[in-house]
């Protein structure tokens, strides 16, 4: 009986991803093209200590239908639900601790934004997850380089942080915008795949200022 090779090296991209958009889409793309991955995995976060204010977000079932539909037409993006389901506080090292459990040989590329990676040593337990991953850095071109390159030896030092750069095009769209715009009646055609943005407009995502969760 044959088995199919455990891929080797797998990139996270964790958010809240609400909604999720072209950016997040870009960035994943960038990270497999440049460290070579076998696949990225997309985590939505159930309960992020750092978010626990997102005023007219869309409940946690339509952000998961949501990132099924934006990656549905790319092989090498597959979905993880685990944070979605689990009770309490969602916590990057613990995701790490089951992924490195299930998957001992796989090397995890976690990809962050700059702005991450200045409020890095604030996260739950960082040596830990710098222990278990590679932190990819997704740099804008509004940060200053030699603040984050600080950071980067900082972090190094303290951590024994192993840190890449993603080299990719800066695109700067947030999620709250998107929100507020859609709340205005302005369209996010373009800044969403076409799947999220029918989505969208078919459940009124957005429409109110917080959805109630599907029975």
């Amino acid at each position: 009986m044959c088995h199919s090779r455990e891929p080797k090296r797998v990139g996270i991209m964790g958010g809240t991803f609400d909604p999720i958009h072209i950016g997040h889409l870009m960035l994943a793309e960038c990270a497999y093209q440049q460290f070579g991955l076998d696949r990225v995995l997309f985590l939505p976060s159930g309960n992020p200590p750092h978010k626990q204010e997102r005023a007219g977000g869309a409940t946690d079932r339509q952000r998961m239908e949501m990132v099924t539909l934006a990656i549905s037409d790319n092989d090498h993006f597959s979905l993880d639900r685990e944070e979605m389901e689990r009770e309490g506080f969602s916590y990057t090292k613990d995701t790490l601790a089951r992924l490195k459990r299930l998957h001992p040989d796989t090397e995890y590329y976690f990809i962050i934004g700059a702005d991450s990676l200045m409020s890095f040593d604030t996260w739950r337990e960082p040596e830990e997850i710098c222990r278990r991953c590679v932190l990819a850095v997704a740099v804008r071109d509004q940060m200053d380089r030699d603040s984050m390159q600080k950071k980067i030896r900082e972090l190094e030092q303290r951590f024994q942080a192993r840190i890449c750069i993603l080299q990719t095009t800066d695109v700067d769209i947030a999620s709250s915008r998107l929100r507020e715009w859609i709340r205005s009646g302005r369209s996010v055609r373009y800044y969403v795949p076409d799947p999220v943005f029918r989505y969208i407009a078919e459940h009124g995502v957005y429409q109110q200022e917080r959805q109630e969760e599907f029975p």
